[in-house]
């Protein structure tokens, strides 16, 4: 047997395990994402209702700002692993290719730095919290629950600019993301598919008139 397949071999079940997880990921961060988005819709619709009956929810706000927070620091993650973060997208593209895949890499290790030590700033802000068992004035809870997903986020946040770093070094094209190469890549896989569904179309009127 060739090193090629001893090293395939080696890798594939680690890949295999890093496919599986960034799947999970996806999932928990969507579910949190679409889960926190619309209890804050139902919950700020219920409270404006509520408000004009003189019977407003006395923890709308406390628990509106909880769901801001886990959609800002999930979203930061998510974005990050997406390549929907802001970004000079249109200056970086004028770039040679060789240039664009330097500056993506230096902008990710640098993005990837801060979101962690951000991330360790924030566990000790959360640490502080809990030490203090400060609580939060409507529900009564302890207020570093609600802060806990803030290192979490931003933690994986930086293991996705970090990914995208490994990602360039390791495949010829330029990728924005882990997980995304071209800023309109889904764009173009519509299109694609739009073209092949026409082209599908033309062949089975052509047979048919054939015929």
């Amino acid at each position: 047997m060739s090193n090629t397949e001893h090293e395939q071999k080696a890798v594939s079940p680690i890949m295999r395990v890093g496919h599986g997880l960034t799947k999970w990921i996806d999932r928990i961060e969507s579910f949190i994402l679409a889960t926190s988005i619309g209890l804050l819709a139902v919950l700020l619709i219920v409270n404006v209702i509520a408000r004009n009956a003189r019977q407003s929810i006395y923890f709308a706000d406390e628990l509106s700002k909880l769901l801001i927070i886990f959609t800002t620091f999930i979203g930061t993650s998510y974005a990050a692993r997406k390549a929907r973060h802001i970004r000079m997208g249109a200056i970086i593209e004028l770039l040679p290719k060789k240039v664009e895949k330097v500056v993506v890499i230096f902008v990710s290790l640098i993005s990837a730095v801060t979101m962690f030590i951000l991330a360790i700033y924030a566990f000790r802000y959360m640490e502080q919290l809990r030490v203090r068992g400060t609580k939060t004035p409507a529900l009564g809870n302890p207020y570093w629950l609600y802060i806990i997903i803030a290192p979490v986020g931003l933690f994986l946040a930086s293991i996705q600019f970090f990914r995208t770093v490994i990602k360039n070094f390791v495949e010829k094209d330029v990728w924005l993301s882990p997980e995304q190469q071209s800023e309109f890549e889904e764009e173009e896989a519509m299109m694609d598919k739009i073209r092949a569904e026409a082209d599908e179309y033309v062949k089975r009127v052509e047979v048919k008139e054939g015929e």
